[in-house]
C-alpha cells in the first residue's frame, strides 16, 4: 500500500470515526472502501454515458444496403468470408 495523507474537516473524521466503530473497522479502511466505491461509481456513470451517447447514433446513419437489419446475419457471413 501506498501512505497518503489528506485533510479533513472535523465534520468528516467525526462522521468517519462514528461509521468506522460502528462497522467495527478503522478509519484508514473506511476511506479505502469510499475511495472504491467512488471510483466504481464513476466507471458505472461513464459506461452509462457512453450507452446513452450510443442509442443517440443508433439509426442516424445508411448503409447503402437495404433488409440490412433483417438480413444482418446474412451480411456478415458474407463479410466474414472475404
Amino acid at each position: 500500500m501506498i501512505r497518503k495523507q489528506f485533510k479533513l474537516s472535523e465534520k468528516q473524521v467525526a462522521a468517519l470515526r462514528r461509521l468506522a466503530a460502528k462497522r467495527h473497522v478503522s478509519m484508514a479502511e473506511m476511506v479505502r472502501q469510499a475511495v472504491d466505491y467512488f471510483l466504481q461509481m464513476a466507471e458505472s456513470a461513464n459506461a452509462e454515458e457512453q450507452r446513452k451517447q450510443a442509442i443517440a447514433i443508433a439509426g442516424r446513419f445508411h448503409s447503402g444496403r437495404s433488409g440490412l437489419s433483417a438480413k444482418h446475419d446474412e451480411h456478415l457471413a458474407e463479410i466474414y468470408k472475404k
